[in-house]
């Protein structure tokens, strides 16, 4: 049971260390966003992150995403990747990353399962193995150990503990690890926005080495990238029958950042950037979207306008809607219930989207 510091209110759909509800979010936005940079300070000075994306005016520039972080002199930037050393940017690069991989066996429990070819054979014969769920096969899964949002509620924050050590690993140690069996690559995290450029230069050395074959290449990302480098990742995906995941935390920008530590603007913007492009490639989906149920916090006013802006793209963009499960700074909150589920799915639909589904259903409530 959480209190809101701003209007009392106590409820089990309030973060107890956010200590703010939803309504004032919406309604005292400065008020309640000011609140939640307290919690998003003190989540990452927890891990010796910067507390918030550096401003130096006289640091060095990082344009890889939203954060635009200017690294002041010994400094780090706002994802822990990149230090300013000397003058200089040192850290990770386009081939060398913080990342770890598996081989995960085909169908997996990837957001996209139920529309990719991995889960479904559909692209059979150019970007599937078979017309049915590719067992057999696996999907070598990219874990990047850094990210540029700051989600206090996110599932795998325990990549923090990895950001800022000193160990990076080559390329060619990633690609290869590719084996006979791999029909796909994934990346995620953390996120891949703040390592794109590996991303990038890794997934067009292992397609140079499986020219003979499939091998799609996906990313899941928050969308906070460069907008200069979605074009490279859409041109990937389109040719080997890969899709670019977006996770759309929320609508509301308010809201986002008081979740996230970080603004929507440039996560929505690119979302329409490739939501232009889907047509280079209509027999599979390119682009798809999910966002996670959070209890006390997305409720169907977020599925409303989530819904409308990605119909107004293009309403075959398929859509996942995740139950959530408590975590990291919200871990005090409940499961979403099947109510609030199903209640999110009508409203999504009910926008015209004409792919919807409920993920995660074994963790509602």
């Amino acid at each position: 049971m959480g209190t809101c510091r701003l209007c009392n209110a106590s409820s089990k759909n309030i973060a107890q260390e956010l200590k703010v509800c939803l309504a004032c979010i919406r309604q005292r936005p400065q008020d309640a966003v000011a609140i939640a940079m307290e919690l998003h300070r003190k989540s990452r000075s927890a891990f010796h992150l910067p507390e918030a994306p550096p401003q130096d005016p006289h640091g060095i520039q990082c344009t890889l995403c939203v954060n635009q972080c200017k690294i002041p002199d010994g400094g780090t930037g706002y994802c822990g990747l990149r230090h300013n050393t000397g003058g200089a940017l040192s850290g990770v690069s386009s081939e060398e990353g913080k990342l770890l991989w598996y081989h995960d066996p085909l169908p997996t429990n990837c957001v996209a399962d139920w529309v990719c070819p991995g889960g479904t054979g559909n692209g059979y014969p150019f970007f599937a193995h078979c017309k049915r769920p590719e067992y057999g096969y696996s999907n070598l899964a990219v874990f990047f150990h850094a990210c540029s949002f700051n989600c206090l509620f996110c599932q795998n924050w325990h990549f923090r503990k990895e950001t800022l050590k000193a160990l990076t690993t080559t390329i060619d140690t990633f690609v290869a690890d590719i084996r006979e069996t791999t029909a796909c690559i994934c990346y995620f995290g953390g996120d891949p926005a703040p390592q794109l450029p590996f991303t990038i230069r890794a997934s067009t050395r292992a397609r140079s080495q499986t020219k003979d074959r499939i091998l799609r290449i996906c990313w899941e990302t928050n969308g906070s990238m460069n907008t200069n480098l979605l074009q490279p990742m859409i041109d990937i995906a389109c040719a080997s029958g890969g899709s670019i995941k977006f996770d759309i935390k929320a609508w509301d920008e308010n809201l986002h950042r008081a979740l996230t530590g970080v603004t929507n603007v440039q996560t929505l913007d690119n979302f329409q950037f490739i939501g232009k492009m889907i047509d280079k490639r209509p027999e599979l989906p390119l682009l798809i979207a999910s966002t996670l149920l959070i209890p006390g916090y997305i409720d169907e006013e977020e599925i409303h306008h989530i819904a409308r802006f990605i119909t107004s793209i293009n309403p075959s963009i398929p859509y996942t809607l995740l139950a959530f499960y408590p975590h990291f700074y919200m871990s005090d909150l409940p499961l979403t219930s099947k109510d609030m589920a199903y209640r999110c799915l009508h409203t999504a639909t009910a926008e015209g989207l004409k792919n919807v589904k409920l993920g995660n259903i074994h963790l509602l409530a």
